[in-house]
């Protein structure tokens, strides 16, 4: 892999606290954290192969979405029944993206998928709230009541989330962005979750995009070029993901929506510039 501008020590300690500061984030928002990694990663390796860059994030993802699920699963605000649903349709479009990335012109992708994302920001941000109002347990088809004994009873479109979960896995293999920063949005403003569930859920969905790229790179033999910097950057991710699962129960969800926002705009500027100068 290409040599980085930081050596020895030092860039053990960077890769060590990126993953902590993506593992956090990316749970606290329920997107996986890769928004947070891919850019300082093309910073720090300026010459590496994309593929291989997008192999460490896929397995940034995995390490991270595993560690947040575990602490949501503590927390009681995993949709399981959904959340298993959307992640099956998600595991061939997601196993498609990878294979897909060699031989389509991904400059031009980037740059349409990166604006779109900004657009979705603008839109999040002007209109933070989604249309989850409360209904009660007998109008709805799920009914979630965490560890708190705080209840979560909302509809759910399973056909409409099937078919965008596809789509969903297919860009994510495509782009190596998890899948978590596309999910959260479709959940909330097309699915209807309440947040904190769709933050959950969504974290619990990237087990299966994660595993699913990571292996697929690894059959690829990706991996054999990247496992080191994996490695440090999961010494921080993992513990990460439990800070921000934690986080996460004391933040509200108007707060929630607006850091998703946020990342919106950095994955959308990161593919623009992909698109631009890659």
């Amino acid at each position: 892999m290409g040599d980085s501008f930081i050596q020895g020590f030092p860039l053990i300690l960077l890769l060590v606290g990126l993953g902590f500061l993506s593992g956090s984030y990316g749970t606290l928002v329920g997107i996986g954290g890769a928004v947070v990694l891919t850019p300082v990663l093309l910073l720090l390796y300026p010459q590496a192969d994309l593929q291989v860059l997008t192999s460490i994030t896929m397995g940034v993802v995995f390490i991270n979405s595993l560690s947040g699920t575990l602490a949501y699963a503590r927390q009681k605000r995993i949709d399981y029944r959904n959340g298993l649903l959307f992640a099956i349709a998600t595991i061939p479009g997601t196993i498609v993206g990878v294979w897909t990335l060699r031989y389509i012109p991904q400059q031009a992708f980037s740059i349409t998928f990166g604006c779109m994302l900004l657009v979705f920001s603008v839109i999040i941000w002007l209109r933070p709230k989604n249309k989850s109002a409360q209904v009660s347990s007998a109008q709805s088809d799920s009914v979630i009541v965490d560890r708190s004994g705080m209840r979560f009873s909302y509809n759910c479109n399973r056909p409409l989330g099937m078919a965008l979960s596809f789509a969903v896995g297919f860009i994510a293999g495509l782009l190596g962005i998890g899948g978590g920063i596309i999910h959260m949005p479709m959940m909330l403003y097309a699915l209807h979750f309440p947040v904190h569930i769709a933050t959950a859920t969504s974290h619990f969905m990237l087990v299966f995009t994660g595993i699913t790229g990571t292996l697929t790179h690894a059959s690829a033999g990706t991996y054999s070029q990247s496992w080191q910097i994996l490695l440090w950057i999961a010494l921080g991710v993992i513990p990460g993901a439990q800070i921000g699962a934690r986080l996460s129960r004391k933040i509200k969800g108007l707060i929630l929506v607006r850091l998703l926002a946020l990342a919106l705009v950095i994955a959308g500027i990161r593919l623009v510039i992909l698109g631009v100068w890659g």
